[in-house]
């Protein structure tokens, strides 16, 4: 199993691959990466303004065709035709940098497309919003089959991902199979929280993360007792930090061990490991709000799990890819080895012979997302068959 890779730089395929995980059209990824491949030739921050106007032009040719099926009423293809459209916007502004012209516009277009698409096609999703100690934490929250209160899943993001990205890896939908419900949040550096309120990334990921379970708890169908989180890349550093230090929590997993991410950063100031977007530097200034280099450092200092995965005493699955590029799995190691108060702690390390060998399976998602649905769904009480 091996990433896609088009372009001659891994930054612009990391994007290509989760876009197809997500549900993009093949052929449509096609038309849209041939006339950019050579654009590519100049790096990954250079030839960024053509791969937005690329991706955009396909969503806009989307909404413009979804906008005939509506006019027919033809809905549920109108919100197919707009769900993909979302999802060629999103990748076309988070391949921009923080400032770049029409950033804005087109993250605007894209959360108006997810959810005219929502509406259409009477999707189970609902966008709500979390009150937190400053601002709110926008959030989609998809309900799992039955009647009755059944668990949940908090689901986070990473560095550059937002709650769209987390509702396509199919995650909450293999959880509602499975009798569970899940919140795909926008946590502070992150998505809407980002963009639109300005919230900074919050290390102590429990202050959010409380939040939310706050939110849970005041939901009728929601069983308190059974509230798990999981997290995608960095937020495989968040959500362990949170199952820590909230003891709400019930269950936790990561989808990609980032264990100790300040010191990914002296790596890769070092040149070692590859970058999850394009203008790397300056995506992180802005999440962590830092006037620069020496203040995002700083303020990225408590980035280090060492010392805390000892207040676990819940079950923990660690994941991780064999060939993670960017995170090493030796991240994975260090968090499992250190769950020693864990009742019921797993390791998978995703191989070749199966796939997922990618960061956070961006080669091929089906096997983590099988493995953390399993794993919720035994340890907060939902079924597998």
């Amino acid at each position: 199993m091996a990433l896609f890779e088009y372009f001659p730089n891994y930054i612009w395929n990391l994007s290509v691959a989760i876009a197809m995980e997500s549900g993009a059209q093949l052929g449509e990824i096609i038309d849209m990466c041939k006339p950019i491949r050579d654009a590519a030739d100049s790096g990954a921050d250079a030839g960024t303004p053509m791969f937005m106007k690329a991706w955009a032009a396909m969503g806009d040719k989307l909404l413009e065709l979804a906008a005939q099926d509506e006019a027919q009423g033809r809905l549920f293809s109108a919100s197919n035709k707009m769900e993909r459209a979302a999802l060629y916007l999103i990748t076309a502004e988070r391949m921009q940098g923080h400032g770049a012209p029409g950033r804005e516009a087109t993250y605007a277009k894209a959360r108006e497309a997810f959810d005219r698409s929502t509406a259409l096609g009477r999707l189970n999703r609902e966008r709500v919003e979390i009150p937190l100690a400053t601002g709110t934490m926008p959030a989609l929250f998809t309900r799992a089959q039955g009647e009755g209160r059944k668990p949940v899943v908090v689901f986070c993001n990473g560095l550059d991902s937002c709650k769209e990205l987390l509702y396509w890896t199919r995650l909450p939908q293999e959880l509602a199979r499975r009798g569970i419900s899940t919140l795909c949040v926008d946590q502070p550096g992150s998505g809407e929280a980002l963009r639109l309120q300005d919230l900074p990334v919050d290390p102590h990921s429990e202050s959010w993360a409380s939040k939310a379970v706050d939110w849970l708890e005041q939901q009728p169908d929601v069983d308190g007792r059974a509230i798990g989180l999981t997290g995608i890349s960095l937020g495989g550093h968040f959500a362990p930090r949170a199952v820590a230090y909230e003891p709400r929590f019930a269950s936790g997993a990561v989808w990609g061990a980032n264990h100790n991410w300040r010191e990914v950063q002296d790596k890769r100031m070092a040149r070692e490991g590859e970058n999850p977007v394009p203008h790397y530097w300056a995506h992180v200034h802005w999440a962590f709000g830092a006037k620069d280099q020496a203040d995002f450092l700083a303020k990225s200092e408590a980035m280090n799990l060492n010392g805390h995965m000892d207040r676990i005493k819940v079950p923990f699955l660690v994941t991780h890819g064999a060939q993670d590029r960017q995170i090493s799995v030796d991240y994975a190691d260090d968090l499992y080895d250190q769950l020693v108060n864990s009742p019921r702690r797993e390791k998978r390390i995703f191989t070749p012979r199966e796939g997922g060998v990618e960061h956070v399976g961006a080669d091929n998602m089906a096997y983590g997302r099988d493995c953390i649905a399993d794993w919720f769904a035994e340890t907060l009480g939902g079924k597998t068959a």
